[in-house]
């Protein structure tokens, strides 16, 4: 390949060593006679050519000529070199771009094999300043062809666009920012919601329980002061079950706590009550079931059964069988011999049909001569 050709008289005006100018002086100003492109006077016509276009224009813009590839740059290039920018012109690229070479490379080879190429938004990591930075960049490579239609080099037209990226990318985070925060409200919204219409079924279910509470204990009641004292006391024991529920979460309860809720007014003394059983969710309406049904339960104890004697005590124990269905139990020991009343009143109600309808199943009480024995099987949907 041939780099150099004599300046004819009508290429004069192209004459390196004519031109005026900042970059044109950096240019006279490098040792050229040490390097593969010998004195500017033996330059070829087009790298001068090409240098005349490059320099004069506003937009960075950077060339690379001959078998070391050395550097050309314009003005308008200069901010990109940051603190390398002495020195640059004349530069093999191998030198002064080897921290992005290996990213660059690819864009390059194909320019020299005839090819131009394009990339938008590269992202390269440049030691410009003495540390890495992280930057962008979009640019052309273009084939640069000596005087005898050989490739004998590569143009590079250039914009940084690291400013551009990160504002980009703040503006992406703020819109992440910004639509998860609306999802949070979205979901507060929808939380609001199911609580308002939680709070409302939950106002309705114990209002008609306490409906049915006041009339039934009214209904079975032999007096006024009878009734009095059982609807207070069957409404005390729905009160601790709400306590319980809005202590914990207003859907669903654990059933180890409802039962202590509904056994503590009954504890007076160790090994009273015996409990048993893994940790289990209860629906809300289970929770005042169940609540209710211990109620009933411990309440006829301490008159007939178990409770009403210093040796009594009462086993509650339950579980899930490997099928999925819920077991509970209530086993009075050591009391009295307890047998059913000729008519069953709103407890046994209660506790045999209105509560196993809560886990969509079924109850039984059993009188044993030392006490009787409760049991609920059923599922702990709600």
């Amino acid at each position: 390949m041939t780099w150099s050709e004599p300046i004819t008289a009508d290429r004069k005006g192209m004459d390196p060593l004519q031109e005026q100018g900042v970059m044109w002086d950096a240019i006279r100003s490098v040792n050229w006679a040490g390097s593969s492109l010998g004195p500017i006077e033996g330059w070829p016509f087009t790298l001068r050519a090409v240098l005349r276009t490059v320099l004069a224009s506003k937009q960075p813009m950077c060339l690379w000529w001959g078998p070391d590839l050395l550097q050309f740059h314009n003005e308008a290039y200069l901010p990109m070199l940051g603190a390398r920018v002495d020195g640059a012109i004349g530069k093999p690229f191998s030198v002064l771009w080897a921290d992005v070479s290996e990213d660059v490379m690819p864009y390059l080879k194909q320019a020299l094999a005839g090819q131009g190429t394009w990339a938008e938004d590269l992202p390269l990591t440049v030691t410009r300043n003495g540390y890495p930075e992280e930057t962008y960049w979009s640019f052309s490579y273009s084939p640069l062809f000596n005087d005898h239609g050989q490739i004998a080099g590569a143009l590079n037209i250039v914009t940084e666009t690291t400013r551009l990226m990160r504002e980009r990318q703040e503006l992406e985070e703020l819109n992440r920012n910004l639509s998860d925060s609306l999802a949070r409200q979205e979901e507060g919204e929808r939380q609001r919601r199911v609580l308002q219409r939680e709070l409302s079924h939950r106002m309705k279910n114990t209002l008609a329980m306490v409906q049915a509470v006041v009339t039934q204990s009214l209904r079975h009641s032999t007096s006024i002061e009878e009734a009095t004292q059982v609807a207070s006391a069957r409404i005390q024991a729905l009160g601790r079950a709400q306590d319980m529920l809005t202590a914990t979460d207003w859907t669903i309860a654990d059933l180890r706590a409802a039962v202590d809720a509904a056994i503590e007014p009954h504890v007076d003394r160790s090994g009273r009550f015996i409990v048993s059983g893994d940790t289990l969710d209860l629906s809300a309406q289970q929770a005042m079931g169940v609540a209710l049904a211990l109620h009933e339960l411990a309440t006829n104890a301490v008159k007939y059964g178990a409770l009403s004697v210093d040796e009594g005590c009462v086993k509650v124990g339950w579980h899930v069988s490997p099928e999925g269905e819920f077991h509970f139990e209530w086993r009075e020991e050591n009391g009295p011999e307890v047998k059913p009343l000729g008519r069953k009143g709103f407890g046994t109600r209660l506790t045999e049909r209105v509560v196993p309808g809560y886990f969509n199943g079924r109850a039984e009480t059993d009188f044993q001569p030392d006490g009787i024995v409760y049991r609920l099987q059923g599922r702990l949907e709600p």
